[in-house]
């Protein structure tokens, strides 16, 4: 159990990277290029689609990961698409992009389409090209659409919960919000979804953003000597959710991640640091997070401003981790660069 839930996180890391990088690395610059460039909106527009393929990515990640044959493999990328959740038929009959979809609810509709053509794979010999796709999408995919719903739902409740906690004071929410979204970006609940289901603004935005950035440089370093220095940056430009799998075998990885939140939440909630629904879900990929806090600030782009943005999100997070990591690893043995290893062999 433990070995099949390690590969199915495994995959699902690197679909959410493949997914999502092109956007995040070419987003926010395409949209400074937009008004002065128009045709470059098509490439946007493409990065945008690649996003909502998400749960395809995922369900064929998932299908290497577990060596599975290739109808096999093919077969858990349209039954995860079906539960994944990204397109949407709208009332006028058409169907739309809904973003990446739900992403707890795609990994368990491939966990589903892995055990099914493991089990039913083999048994149909000749006949799997034929049956097996129609199969996959009736049985653990539509098992899938029925449970998009729910976990949808249940989504929206952590949402609710987060939203209680934007009552506090300002420092003790930033701080409170800043690592449950640390944690959110380390699991297969998508930071993004959770946002804005509740409209997540202001310095609960921005503390939620900072969570996001604590994860992403802290991981970045820690997992630099185990990994090359491409895997190390996908962390910032990708996502953090790369350690899913790491994270969920040894959660102790991100106790300096959880402790840098803390403070930088803090900070948030002392510094009047704002985001948008949008912004809170991705901490520095595609600049997101910063380039909202400074279009956000009263007075704009000043030099105390920029010091701000320059210290909040770069300077502090960096020498926090750097800190907590050497003080983990080196003096209290707890971890150690082996445990931040990837895999994408």
């Amino acid at each position: 159990m433990k070995d099949f839930f390690s590969k199915l996180l495994n995959g699902m890391s690197i679909g959410i990277v493949v997914a999502l990088i092109p956007n995040a690395l070419l987003g926010e610059i395409l949209k400074l290029l937009i008004p002065h460039f128009p045709a470059l909106q098509h490439l946007l527009d493409i990065t945008i689609i690649i996003m909502s393929l998400l749960p395809v990515l995922i369900g064929v990640m998932v299908g290497m990961t577990f060596k599975l044959t290739s109808i096999q493999t093919a077969c858990v990328g349209i039954a995860t698409m079906v539960g994944g959740g990204s397109i949407q038929k709208t009332a006028e009959g058409l169907f739309a992009l809904n973003g990446i979809g739900i992403v707890i609810n795609t990994g368990f509709t491939a966990a589903l389409t892995v055990l099914f053509v493991k089990l039913f794979g083999d048994r149909l010999k000749a006949y799997s090209i034929l049956l097996l796709p129609a199969l996959s999408i009736l049985v653990p995919g539509m098992i899938g659409y029925i449970t998009l719903p729910y976990v949808k739902t249940s989504t929206g409740l952590i949402g609710i919960g987060i939203a209680h906690i934007t009552t506090l004071q300002p420092v003790v929410m930033g701080m409170i919000i800043s690592i449950v979204f640390c944690l959110l970006i380390l699991s297969p609940l998508s930071t993004v979804g959770v946002a804005t289901v509740i409209s997540l603004s202001g310095i609960g935005s921005g503390a939620a953003n900072l969570g996001i950035v604590a994860a992403g440089v802290g991981l970045a370093i820690a997992s630099y000597k185990a990994n090359s220095l491409g895997t190390a940056l996908a962390h910032l430009l990708g996502s953090p959710k790369i350690q899913m799998r790491n994270f969920f075998m040894k959660p102790k990885i991100a106790i300096p991640m959880f402790i840098t939140a803390a403070v930088l939440g803090g900070l948030a909630g002392l510094l009047n640091v704002q985001g948008t629904p949008y912004s809170a879900g991705f901490g520095l990929s595609g600049l997101v997070g910063p380039l909202n806090y400074m279009n956000l600030t009263h007075d704009g782009w000043t030099t105390k401003n920029i010091s701000i943005m320059i210290s909040i999100f770069f300077i502090i997070p960096i020498l926090l981790n750097l800190t907590l990591i050497y003080v983990f690893s080196r003096k209290l043995k707890m971890i150690k660069s082996e445990d931040y290893k990837l895999n994408f062999d």
